[in-house]
């Protein structure tokens, strides 16, 4: 079963803890100096906050699948979507190795969908600074690229 993913990007990880977890009623489950993550089975959602957005608010969308076989159909929706597709195999982001596909929706919001390998010790490495969660930067995934292929696809 796929569970639904928003990233927002906080200025301080210890108010945001604190704020959400009384919101959620329910403590995180993963929780690091630049980053905490909610897995939460009502609704279900993966809800993670980091400082390592650049940005206050939403970072990101997403499905993250349970299995492969999930991933691969959320795949198929993604390319269904006609925008640019970025794969990631083997990423380490989030305090987490990940297989994922990134794409942009016309609004210019990021959604990733992935597949959880395992745990990082942390948070991605060099490749992570500057984004969330190894998100696609513009020069891999622009807007007007992005407005190209829907206007295109209709």
């Amino acid at each position: 079963m796929k569970r639904f993913h928003v990233h927002v990007g906080v200025t301080d990880i210890a108010s945001a803890v604190a704020f959400y977890s009384r919101l959620f009623d329910a403590e995180p489950a993963v929780v690091e100096s630049d980053y905490a993550k909610w897995m939460l089975d009502e609704p279900r959602i993966n809800f993670a906050v980091s400082t390592r957005a650049g940005k206050t608010g939403l970072d990101h969308l997403g499905f993250q699948a349970d299995s492969e076989e999930e991933l691969n159909e959320l795949h198929q929706r993604v390319q269904a979507a006609a925008g640019p597709v970025v794969e990631q195999k083997g990423a380490a982001c989030c305090y987490a190795e990940s297989d994922k596909y990134w794409t942009v929706d016309p609004a210019g919001i990021a959604w990733e969908s992935f597949h959880t390998l395992g745990r990082v010790p942390v948070f991605g490495g060099k490749a992570a600074e500057g984004s969330a969660c190894c998100a696609p930067m513009p020069a891999q995934i622009s807007l007007a690229q992005l407005q190209k292929n829907f206007s295109h696809s209709k």
